[in-house]
């Protein structure tokens, strides 16, 4: 199982995919766009749409799936040609809300049994923590009715994707309330996991005390 968690989309174009054993021109990447749809910043959808234009010109293929309303059927169809699986940023409880409503924990795991290689971007970064309660500190986000952070505990910390010092108080009193360890990553950084090795890309890791 190789899985890929980072901040920000345009570093996967920049160094990110090299990590995933994969060339470049043999790249198939399934986006899952849901994340997009619930965010509240224009400016962030601006980005997006930019980081999409950039993976055209690099010649990285890749096809979009919004889960909201899809069968389980239709999700594992689309996955059937595609050896990656793009988790991207947005709204995480928007995400979470909808990844429940199409039972997406099991087709997830499916698709990794399978061979597929996860890349998780900030949204989806926190979906594989054992909790999205990070989340909860952008202020003014729409939860989108979601009250339970459980999230799929794939690994067995939280992440904190664009990490800056300012966050430092905060985090440790989540850290204080929860009993999980928080590993930080910035919008230069990434943790590559592969079965029981663990890789941090672009240090030095900053460990929060």
């Amino acid at each position: 199982m190789r899985l890929l968690l980072t901040s920000k989309e345009k570093f996967l174009i920049k160094e990110g995919y090299s990590h995933l054993d994969i060339p470049k021109d043999k790249l198939r990447i399934g986006r899952v766009t849901t994340a997009i749809k619930g965010a509240q910043d224009e400016g962030f959808k601006k980005y997006m749409e930019e980081y999409r234009q950039d993976m055209v010109q690099e010649g990285i293929y890749f096809e979009e799936i919004d889960i909201k309303d899809k069968t389980s059927g239709e999700i594992y169809k689309f996955f059937e040609d595609k050896n990656v699986i793009q988790i991207e940023g947005g709204n995480p409880f928007y995400l979470l809300k909808y990844a429940r409503e199409v039972g997406f924990e099991k087709i997830l795991k499916d698709l990794l049994d399978k061979g597929l290689v996860y890349v998780g971007c900030s949204t989806g970064a926190h979906l594989l923590s054992p909790s999205i309660v990070l989340a909860t500190m952008k202020k003014g986000r729409n939860w989108w009715g979601v009250t339970d952070f459980k999230a799929y505990e794939y690994v067995p910390y939280l992440v904190r994707p664009h990490y800056a010092k300012v966050m430092d108080n905060d985090l440790k009193e989540v850290m204080k309330k929860t009993g999980y360890r928080i590993r930080l990553i910035t919008d230069e950084q990434a943790i590559l996991i592969e079965d029981d090795q663990e890789t941090f890309i672009g240090g030095p890791e900053i460990i929060l005390e």
